[in-house]
């Protein structure tokens, strides 16, 4: 179809121009441009829905794993490990996508997950153990709710702005009371999914889960971290190739110390949480964190290396200390036949922060100092995440501990 196109719009003027109508010939060519992009579009935005959706099966099945093969308290170990070989894979996809962009164009990059999905795949028939199936319906009713509560709160925080930001993009901006009305649709929506997971017989965030308030407070607490970092990658990359004029090689290249640390400390800082408990980790990883983000934002006249590097080496040390003891204690602080559905919650939680962090980071670059603006709240959710993980965690608490949760 898209050759088919392709073809069609080179040559329909050329057809037509022999017949001597050379205006409809640039109207039906530009006609048919469009329909080749507008398809294009479409299918592309399809394909990632549906990548989105298949995401979003995986990994909070890969976390349950965690609960049905190791004692709570050999987990902090086992996520880290889990948490080092996704940043290690991680660390090489800006490179080598940058790589494939430059060579072969944009489109190339999505030639990397096929075939590493088939592994995945032979990989988990093999080794993965059996499941003991508990029957849940999906709740779709619930599912479409949330959907909605998070679109319309997703495009209202897209709308920050200063008009004339919008004036140059050539989009017309929202009115404050069309953004208000927006908001209140949305927090209206949260109301209703909460009133309907009360009342429905298959719920996917059922009462008993939100009423324990240790499992609660730490998935606000991730909802909070991970804000804090999807706004830095948002705009990091725009500061690294705008303003410093990085190749796109070259600023995936600055992401790898971020990466790496996560990649090569976590198994090291999660055996540390299975000794010594997590509250200290809970406070040191997310305070580092807000370091970077500060040291970022005061370091954007400095060199590569003092004004990017040294910032994001710290912040990969943070996540590398934060990361196994979150998710281990979130999975713990639940019972052992709901560590499906709290992993479930919890991975729903980062990826919610990844649609407020990108839809916040996109608002505040508009303004004049939005880079400094945006790594400012970056700092701030993350050390009220640091502040509510701590308050939902009892002191002393290992939360992978033999103890339990």
């Amino acid at each position: 179809m898209k050759a088919d196109l392709a073809w069609g719009t080179e040559a329909a003027p050329d057809v037509i121009d022999f017949q001597g109508d050379q205006r409809l010939a640039k109207d039906l060519g530009n006609g048919i441009r469009s329909l080749h992009v507008g398809a294009f579009v479409a299918w592309l935005i399809t394909a990632r829905v549906v990548q989105g959706a298949a995401a979003a099966i995986v990994t909070p099945a890969s976390l349950a794993l965690f609960g049905a093969t190791y004692l709570r308290a050999e987990r902090n170990r086992a996520i880290g490990v889990w948490a080092a070989a996704s940043a290690l894979t991680t660390a090489g996809g800006p490179v080598l996508g940058g790589w494939l962009s430059e060579t072969f164009g944009w489109s190339s990059v999505f030639w990397i997950n096929p075939p590493l999905a088939l592994v995945a795949v032979a990989v988990l028939l093999v080794f993965a153990p059996k499941d003991d199936l508990i029957q849940r319906r999906f709740d779709g009713i619930g599912a479409a709710i949330l959907g909605l509560a998070l679109g319309t709160l997703t495009w209202a925080l897209s709308q920050i702005g200063p008009s004339e930001a919008w004036a140059t993009a050539n989009a017309p901006a929202q009115p404050g009371t069309v953004l208000t009305i927006v908001v209140g649709f949305g927090i209206v929506g949260f109301a209703v999914y909460a009133f309907w997971e009360r009342r429905s017989e298959h719920p996917m965030t059922p009462p008993r889960i939100m009423e324990n308030l240790a499992f609660l407070g730490l998935n606000v607490a991730t909802l909070m971290t991970y804000t804090g970092i999807s706004i830095v990658l948002f705009l990091l990359p725009f500061d690294l190739v705008d303003r410093r004029a990085l190749s796109s090689t070259d600023a995936g290249l600055a992401f790898l110390p971020f990466t790496l640390g996560v990649g090569l400390l976590s198994e090291v800082f999660g055996g540390l949480a299975d000794k010594i408990g997590t509250r200290t980790m809970l406070i040191a990883g997310p305070a580092g964190a807000a370091l970077a983000y500060v040291w970022l934002a005061l370091g954007q006249k400095e060199c590569l290396t003092l004004g990017v590097i040294v910032p994001m080496t710290l912040l990969g040390v943070s996540f590398a200390v934060l990361v196994a003891p979150l998710t281990a204690s979130v999975i713990s602080s639940v019972d052992q036949t709901d560590e499906g559905l709290a992993s479930g919650i919890n991975n729903a939680a980062s990826r919610v922060a990844q649609l407020a962090g990108g839809a916040l980071a996109a608002g505040a670059a508009s303004f004049e100092s939005g880079y400094e603006v945006g790594l400012a709240v970056a700092a701030a959710t993350s050390i009220a995440g640091a502040f509510i993980a701590v308050t939902a965690t009892p002191a002393g608490t290992k939360a992978a501990g033999s103890g339990g949760a």
